[in-house]
């Protein structure tokens, strides 16, 4: 109302019927708005007000989640029990006063499709914390809704190029969910969509995170060139495979065996593999590792009571799959940090499995005694030496590295039941691996020499996926 007003001429030039005119019209202006909210109904006016406390809740919540300790399974539940709940609110409440909300507040599609997109997220989240495989269902289900119904249609029309980032950040989250519920087909068509929207987003706006996108579009393009495993039977025929655990595909206890003696509770999956393909911290290994230790979904709204609940405790009966932790690259503290708290937190008669796609580091030197630090091991994140994309080696032949996972760095975690599964080019590094304490532990380690006709693909394998995966 006051634009125009703020900077006036000097007042000498002023004209008294001027500024009267001006403000008889600045009068006028307030009073036709005040007039204009008094025309408001008042359940209407409450209706706004309470959707624009819901949907500032649920952003203060969503904004917390990423305060919340990344180990550790207690201290999360409850957060994410309100996040739910206020977003339940907020979605059904917005469903119901769809009308009052499009015209008393002027809601837009495309602010509908960043409330689903948060639930989505939300699922998908709540997924990585659990290792629940029918929540990517839930996810999937908001994120297929957003595209069904074009709720992000508009945003290309507008000339705010951070609306059109969250379009194209949906459709890496929506690729990302796609993936890990195998749906190829439908990942090339978002990839297809993603790539124009792109393009689209890069001739409009001169902004500079341009090459990043593309690299996103490079990204999943190699990963999911990269993914597909065939496997061929006795007549040279392609089998179709699932790495997920299938309903009843469990082999049948060997003669003498007791069930329930022990559980895999825990597993940490660790990719650093160099130059190895990835997608949204995600390497091939890690991929197929993560579904190796889960069941096939449920969906989880067929077996759910309360139409639009999104609360997550109506969980399937008993059929949890081993809570995984992943990390990408991690610092040789980051890793030991989630090492830790994996050990503290294992249930009695439970066993935790240790995952390791790492570049082999291999000793410098030899000593006349050879323990657990002189075979070297697999490498872990060395980004603090790191200098024009050159690690800078601070060490002697005498000394050790220190950004290397050593098997003797695992000895501590043997006091409880231990599953090692080492896939490097220098595996051989854990062949010794000691049992100090008596419990069971194993030791899976993947082959550092190929026969020749393997070689070809184990160096293709090097970009693309381990061979051992």
């Amino acid at each position: 109302i006051c634009q125009g007003l703020i900077a006036p001429p000097e007042r000498k030039e002023e004209s008294p019927h001027l500024l009267t005119h001006l403000v008889v019209s600045l009068v006028e202006t307030f009073s036709r708005s005040q007039r204009t909210e008094d025309d408001i109904p008042l359940g209407e006016r409450k209706t706004v007000t309470d959707f624009c406390y819901l949907l500032d809740k649920s952003k203060q919540l969503f904004n917390g989640l990423r305060d919340l300790p990344q180990y550790g399974h207690k201290q999360w539940q409850s957060y994410f029990g309100r996040t739910f709940d206020v977003y339940t609110k907020l979605w059904k409440f917005q469903q119901q006063h769809r009308q009052v909300l499009d015209s008393r507040y002027g809601l837009k599609r495309w602010q509908i499709g960043e409330v689903a997109s948060k639930i989505g997220q939300l699922y998908y989240h709540y997924y990585l914390r659990t290792s629940e495989t029918s929540y990517l269902n839930e996810a999937f289900s908001f994120y297929s809704a957003i595209r069904q119904r074009s709720y992000y249609f508009q945003v290309n029309k507008e000339d705010r190029p951070e609306l059109v980032v969250k379009k194209l950040r949906y459709y890496a989250r929506y690729i990302v969910v796609c993936l890990l519920l195998n749906k190829m087909d439908l990942v090339k068509v978002l990839v297809k969509e993603l790539s124009e929207e792109i393009e689209d987003y890069t001739q409009r706006f001169n902004t500079e995170d341009q090459l990043e996108w593309n690299l996103v579009l490079q990204e999943v393009a190699a990963f999911v060139e990269a993914d597909p495993v065939v496997v061929l039977n006795d007549n040279n025929s392609v089998v179709v495979t699932s790495n997920r655990l299938q309903e009843g595909g469990v082999p049948p206890l060997e003669q003498g065996m007791v069930v329930g003696q022990l559980v895999l509770a825990d597993a940490l999956i660790i990719g650093n593999c160099n130059n190895q393909v990835k997608f949204s911290e995600l390497t091939i290994d890690m991929f197929r590792m993560l579904q190796a230790l889960e069941r096939e979904p449920v969906n989880l709204a067929t077996q759910t009571s309360k139409q639009g609940t999104l609360e997550p405790n109506e969980k399937p009966a008993k059929r949890e799959n081993p809570h995984k932790y992943l990390l990408y690259k991690p610092t040789f503290s980051q890793l030991f940090t989630f090492l830790s708290a994996s050990f503290k937190e294992l249930p009695a008669n439970s066993v935790l499995l240790v995952y390791l796609s790492a570049t082999g580091v291999f000793p410098t030197g030899h000593t006349d005694y050879e323990g657990p630090y002189d075979f070297g091991g697999v490498l872990t994140n060395t980004n603090r030496d790191v200098v024009n994309g050159e690690t800078v080696q601070k060490r002697n032949q005498a000394q050790k590295e220190m950004h290397c996972l050593h098997p003797g760095d695992l000895f501590p975690f043997t006091r409880k039941p231990l599953f090692v599964i080492v896939d490097s080019s220098n595996s051989s590094a854990y062949k010794n691996f000691t049992n100090l304490f008596g419990q069971p532990l194993v030791c899976l380690l993947s082959p550092t020499v190929y026969p020749k006709s393997v070689q070809d693909f184990q160096k293709a394998a090097v970009i693309s996926a381990s061979g051992f995966s």
